[in-house]
C-alpha cells in the first residue's frame, strides 16, 4: 500500500517527569534560592571588605599624623628603665641613642595596633558573613515560598487531576500574578480535557451505533439462503469494509483516551499481559503457520492493565500479520533495575531502518508490497506508543538481522 502523506509531527514529550524521584543531594543544585543567597552574601562580603579597607586606611593615617614624638631626651639626661616595653632601651644610653630607640618602639607599637585592628576586623567580618549568608538563605526561602507552592501544585496536577489550584494569597506582586496566570491556565486545560472526554464519549456512541446496525443488516442479508451469488459477494465485501471502519473507529477512540497521563494505577504483571495477548492471537498465528515462542519472566509495573494488554496485543498482532509462512514471533518480558521490558521479535521481510522513522505516526504503515499484508488501519503502533508514554515509558523499533523487527517497550517500575 502506498504511503500516505506525512502527518504533522507529534509534540515532543515533556522532559520533566513528576514521578521521577528527587535527587539525593538537592542542595547541590544551583537553585534560585542558592543563587540569591550567594548574591546577598557576596554583596555583604564585598561591602564589608571595602568598609574594612577604608577603616584600616583611616586608622593608619590617624596614627601617622603628627608622627613627631611627644618628648625627647635632652643631652645629659639619664635613662632609667621602669618596664621592658621597649626592649632596645637600656640604662646608661646617651640621650640621642635613647631618642632613636624610642622612635623605633613607637613605630613598632603603631604596627602592632594596626595588625591587631586588621585581625579583629577580619574575624568580625567572617562572623558577620556567616550570619549574612544564613539570613540571606532564610529570606530567599521566604520570598520564594510562593514558587514552591506553585511547583507542588504543578506536580499534583501532573500526577492526579486538573482540579487543583494554587490560590495564592498575599500582596499583588509578580509572584501572585504568576500564580493567578497558572490557575487560569489550569482552568482552560481542565475545560479542554473535559470537552475532549465529552467528544470521545459522544463519538463513541454516534460512530459505533450506525456501524453496528450496518453489520447486523449485512449479516441478516448474508444468512438468506435465497440470495444470489452476486449479492452474497457484495454483502461480504461490504461486511469487510464495515469491519475495517469499526476497527478504525475503535482505534481512534482508544488513541484519544490513552494519550493522557494514567491517573489510577494498579500493579500489572507484563508477563501475564503478554501471555494473554499471545493466547488471543494464537489462532491467527496457526492459520498463517507462524510459531509463537518466548520466555516471559515476571515484571510488575504500576499502570492500567487493559491499556498495557493493548500494547502487547498490537505488537504481537503486527508481528504475526507482517510475517511469512514458517516464521516465528518471540515475546519476552524481563524485570530490570528500575524498569520492566517487553520485547516482541519476529521474522519477516527485510525492513530498512529509514522506513522505521514514522511507523509510530497515525495511519503510517510499511508498504504492502514489502510486508505482504494490508490488514489493520495504521493505528496499532500509534496506540502502543501513546499508551507507553501515558505510563511514563517508551517504545522503540529496530530492524532485525535477516528480516523482521524487534520492538522494545520499556516501562518504569
Amino acid at each position: 500500500m502506498a504511503q500516505t502523506p506525512a502527518p504533522l509531527a507529534a509534540p515532543p514529550k515533556p522532559t520533566w517527569d513528576p514521578a521521577q524521584p528527587s535527587r539525593p543531594f538537592p542542595w547541590l543544585r544551583p537553585t534560585i534560592r542558592i543563587r540569591l543567597t550567594l548574591l546577598y552574601g557576596g554583596m555583604f562580603l564585598i561591602a564589608g571588605i571595602l568598609l574594612l579597607s577604608i577603616i584600616y586606611l583611616l586608622a593608619a593615617q590617624a596614627l601617622n599624623v603628627g608622627n613627631e614624638p611627644l618628648f625627647k631626651l635632652l643631652p645629659g639626661s639619664k635613662v632609667a628603665l621602669t618596664s621592658n616595653t621597649c626592649p632596645g632601651l637600656k640604662e646608661g644610653m646617651s640621650a640621642d641613642q635613647a631618642n632613636v630607640v624610642l622612635d623605633s618602639c613607637m613605630d613598632h607599637q603603631k604596627e602592632l595596633a594596626l595588625d591587631n585592628l586588621l585581625r579583629r576586623s577580619l574575624l568580625a567580618l567572617l562572623g558577620l558573613s556567616v550570619v549574612a549568608f544564613a539570613f540571606g538563605y532564610a529570606m530567599a526561602g521566604r520570598v520564594l515560598s510562593p514558587l514552591g507552592r506553585i511547583t507542588r501544585t504543578a506536580r499534583q496536577v501532573a500526577a492526579t487531576d486538573l482540579s487543583r489550584r494554587i490560590e495564592l494569597d498575599g500582596p499583588d506582586d509578580e509572584l501572585k500574578e504568576l500564580a493567578d496566570t497558572f490557575d487560569e491556565m489550569l482552568g482552560r486545560l481542565a475545560r479542554a480535557f473535559d470537552a475532549q472526554r465529552r467528544f470521545v464519549a459522544n463519538a463513541s456512541h454516534e460512530l459505533r451505533t450506525p456501524l453496528a446496525i450496518n453489520r447486523t443488516l449485512l449479516e441478516v442479508q448474508l444468512s438468506d439462503p435465497g440470495a444470489s451469488p452476486e449479492l452474497v459477494q457484495l454483502g461480504k465485501t461490504l461486511l469487510a469494509t464495515n469491519e475495517r471502519s469499526e476497527q478504525l473507529v475503535e482505534g481512534l477512540l482508544l488513541l484519544a483516551r490513552s494519550d493522557n497521563e494514567i491517573v489510577e494505577r494498579k500493579p500489572v504483571d507484563l508477563a501475564e499481559v503478554a501471555s494473554r495477548a499471545v493466547e488471543q492471537i494464537r489462532g491467527e498465528a496457526e492459520a498463517q503457520d507462524v510459531a509463537l515462542r518466548g520466555v516471559r519472566e515476571p515484571a510488575v509495573v504500576q499502570g492500567n492493565g487493559v491499556l498495557l494488554e493493548r500494547i502487547a496485543l498490537n505488537l504481537v498482532q503486527n508481528a504475526v500479520r507482517y510475517n511469512h509462512s514458517g516464521g516465528w514471533v518471540e515475546v519476552t518480558t524481563e524485570a530490570l533495575p528500575g524498569q520492566a521490558l517487553l520485547v516482541v521479535s519476529n521474522t519477516g521481510p527485510v525492513v530498512p531502518a529509514y522506513e522505521l522513522d514514522n511507523i509510530f505516526e497515525p495511519f503510517r504503515r510499511l508498504r504492502s508490497e514489502r510486508t505482504g499484508s494490508d490488514k489493520g488501519v495504521g493505528l496499532g503502533l500509534s496506540i502502543a506508543r501513546s499508551v507507553a508514554r501515558a505510563h511514563g515509558g517508551s517504545i522503540t523499533a529496530e530492524p532485525r538481522e535477516g528480516g523482521g523487527l524487534v520492538m522494545r517497550v520499556t516501562l518504569p517500575v
